[in-house]
């Protein structure tokens, strides 16, 4: 006899009760076991959606990428050369053409104009500016001067000498720091000097006319900002040359190179 005719031939009271039986052993079954007879779609659960604010706020968290900034390109504008005496003009050629200068910068003194120009060891103008100078008139030093207590110079002797000079920073009266250019004879390049108020020898270096600047006892004295800022930073590491074109001899007495400028030229231009 099957089973579905046994359920089906029973009461309803009978069938209820069943039922009820089923029912209640279900009820009364481990979890375990009970969780397995239901059925596998009821129990997934579906993880809910990130919302937009997570979403945003990972974003944020990223780190953007920097935006490479390029500086402009230095533009450098070489400055126009004075217009400078005959001599001046010829030595600043000779050098140029013979890089007598080797590998040194260097600066030119034209006693008659009272100026210095001043360039770097390529041979690039870098400046002028007027220069106090030795109030002697002449191109020679006394022998011995070197030697003398100021007060012991005479007028005639304060002279600043004409020639070609090595020039390196050193020692001088006063623990100061000087370029010296003729240390035997004491010739120094330095900042004006202002202690002596009577000399008045900044406004002598501002005066349009260089009839005004010989004042010192020999030494070339430029203005402080020029001297602070362009001369002793060229010069203080390996030192320069420094030439000084003369007052009174001819130009080629005192730098008898300068003769072969017109033969340097000609080669360079082949």
């Amino acid at each position: 006899m099957n089973n579905g005719f046994v359920f089906t031939s029973l009461s309803f009271t009978d069938r209820s009760a069943m039922i009820a039986a089923a029912g209640l052993a279900l009820a009364l079954m481990p979890v375990p076991l009970a969780a397995a007879i239901v059925p596998a779609a009821a129990t997934k659960t579906t993880a809910p959606a990130k919302s937009g604010v997570a979403q945003a706020r990972k974003s944020a968290a990223k780190p953007k990428a920097k935006s490479k900034t390029v500086a402009p390109p230095v533009v450098t504008v070489p400055l126009v050369e004075p217009v400078r005496t005959e001599a001046a003009q010829r030595m600043v050629a000779w050098i140029a053409s013979a890089h007598d200068n080797g590998s040194l910068p260097y600066a030119i003194i034209d006693k008659q104009a009272a100026s210095l120009s001043l360039f770097s060891a390529k041979g690039e103008f870098l400046g002028e500016t007027p220069v106090l100078l030795g109030i002697g008139i002449g191109d020679d030093s006394t022998p011995g001067v070197g030697a003398k207590d100021l007060a012991d110079i005479g007028p005639a002797e304060r002279t600043t000498p004409a020639g070609r000079f090595v020039a390196k920073f050193g020692m001088a009266f006063g623990r100061q720091r000087v370029l010296w250019v003729d240390y035997a004879n004491s010739v120094a390049l330095h900042a004006v000097i202002t202690t002596h108020k009577k000399e008045q020898r900044v406004e002598r270096l501002l005066s349009p006319s260089p009839e005004d600047n010989r004042i010192s006892f020999g030494c070339i004295n430029v203005g402080t900002s020029f001297y602070t800022k362009q001369v002793r930073p060229l010069f203080l590491k390996k030192g320069g040359v420094v030439y000084i074109l003369p007052d009174t001899k001819p130009l080629e007495t005192v730098f008898p190179r300068v003769r072969l400028l017109p033969y340097l030229a000609a080669s360079a231009a082949q």
